[in-house]
């Protein structure tokens, strides 16, 4: 019994940072349902799933963001490292503020449109 609850309170502990990077709620619980049961087999899953789902759905961005941004105008801004969800840009490339939501930036690089978070330049989503 203290395996099943220790492993269940490690998944809850470890599952936001693993799902971060998730883009979507059905890929944040697929990815979360996954990690908790290699931790904590089919208890894990349950709780793996729930976490992931939550983390995913609060890391995506509001439609009105995701719009503003691929209405705006900028120029692209070319770097040699692949732009990846859940790394940081570089610092030479400007991130752009999102107007009424100060808790997302966004840039054009190598030509896709992308939306980080400010503090740590950390990539949210990348618009196809």
């Amino acid at each position: 019994m203290h395996k099943h609850i220790l492993a269940t309170a490690f998944a809850i502990a470890v599952m936001p940072s693993l799902c971060f990077a998730q883009a979507s709620t059905a890929t944040g619980a697929v990815g979360g349902a996954a990690a908790g049961a290699v931790v904590g087999g089919p208890v894990g899953a349950v709780v793996g799933g729930t976490v992931g789902a939550a983390v995913g759905a609060a890391a995506e961005p509001p439609a009105e963001v995701r719009t503003y941004v691929t209405r705006e105008t900028v120029p692209s801004v070319t770097v040699t490292e692949k732009v990846v969800v859940g790394e940081p840009l570089p610092a030479t490339v400007v991130l752009r503020p999102v107007p009424s939501h100060a808790e997302y930036s966004f840039a054009v690089v190598n030509n896709q449109r992308v939306i980080v978070e400010p503090q740590s330049r950390k990539v949210i989503t990348i618009i196809e």
